[in-house]
């Protein structure tokens, strides 16, 4: 039986294997900023094949040696579910680099990664209702336990912080349209992306729950061999690998069609460029993207909650890419008042972590 210690240390692990995730995904965009003489849809692509190709197969083959084997006897059905999710969410993807280009990361990032997290959430939650699952949190259950209401008053303290963010993204384009030499900054289009990426990201929640029996086949093979242990640590590790296939397939087709629209097929093999160090860059992007769902599934297993884990994941994300839009003065030449507003929407959003953290305590 375990004790109140050993579940407090679970949550306190799960929450850092959740930060770890969270700082990979909001850090993995800054080596694409070192890539030289590259269009977008160029060093996108590069960085892809590595974080939906390369890496996610060698991360299930270390972990999870009889991967193979486990998809090869996964119902048909389950697959294309799951690889459907993997084609949506990768037009979440491609438009999230869109938007972090556009908006730049710390804005971006908010107003994407905003959205994500509450239909990452809460759809699940509301589809188990009607669908009931053994083990899943319904969205009955959130609202009706006090564990559940804490989790959700975090995601609306969340949701808060994203809109001040957003706020403090409309102050600046105000200041940067009285700058002479304005870096890219696009606020319509930047919001429009954004708020398709928001939207269709999500997905990716659902492919994780679509594939979820691969994941528990992975656990019983885990269990088995390690009859003393807890819940397997990587077994969304398999999952994982469906999923990016579909994502694969939607940024390929659209970065190779730019390729050929706008001429710029050439980039791979252009030696006017650096190209060794573009391809280090971009395959560094790539991987440490992947990280973010590595240590996502780790903390995953350990918080037992679909729900506070998505949230969780997505609030760090946000919070360390508004870290990095500081430290990359993506806000110099502000006023003190845009400052302290996006400073505002950081705190709220960290607070909104304690609060689902609170949460998962007192489940």
């Amino acid at each position: 039986m375990e004790t109140k210690y050993s579940i407090v240390m679970q949550a306190l692990f799960g929450v850092i294997f959740h930060f770890i995730g969270g700082f990979a995904s909001g850090s993995f965009y800054i080596p694409y900023k070192k890539v030289k003489g590259w269009a977008w849809e160029s060093y996108w692509i590069v960085g892809g094949v590595f974080s939906w190709l390369i890496v996610p197969p060698l991360a299930a083959w270390l972990t999870i040696p009889d991967f193979v084997e486990i998809i090869h006897k996964t119902d048909g059905g389950i697959l294309l579910l799951t690889f459907f999710f993997g084609l949506l969410w990768g037009i979440g993807g491609l438009t999230y680099g869109l938007g972090v280009r556009y908006l730049g990361v710390s804005l971006g990032s908010s107003i994407i990664l905003g959205l994500c997290s509450v239909f990452g959430a809460l759809v699940p939650s509301i589809y188990y209702d009607f669908f009931p699952s053994p083990g899943k949190d319904t969205f009955t259950l959130l609202r009706s336990s006090s564990w559940g209401i804490m989790v959700l008053a975090g995601l609306l303290v969340c949701i808060f912080g994203i809109i001040v963010c957003g706020r403090a993204g409309m102050l600046k384009d105000k200041e940067l349209k009285n700058m002479e030499h304005k870096p890219e900054f696009r606020i319509g289009l930047g919001l429009i992306v954004s708020i398709v990426s928001g939207l269709l990201s999500a997905c990716f929640a659902f492919g994780i729950d679509a594939g979820k029996d691969m994941a528990h086949q992975a656990n019983l093979i885990w269990k088995t061999a390690n009859p003393s242990q807890g819940a397997f640590l990587f077994q969304n590790n398999v999952t994982y690998v469906v999923i990016l296939w579909g994502g694969l397939a939607t940024n390929l087709f659209w970065c190779v069609l730019l390729n050929i629209r706008n001429k710029t097929i050439g980039d791979y093999t252009n030696r006017k460029t650096p190209l060794i160090r573009n391809y280090i860059f971009s395959a560094l992007a790539g991987t440490t993207w992947f990280l973010q769902f590595f240590f996502y599934g780790m903390g995953e297993s350990r918080l037992g909650n679909g729900p506070s884990s998505w949230i969780l994941h997505m609030a760090f994300i946000i919070l360390i890419a508004n870290v990095w839009g500081v430290v990359l003065k993506e806000w110099k030449g502000v006023s003190r008042k845009t400052y302290a507003t996006i400073y505002g929407g950081i705190f709220l959003i960290i607070l909104s972590i304690l609060i689902v953290g609170y949460g998962n305590y007192l489940r």
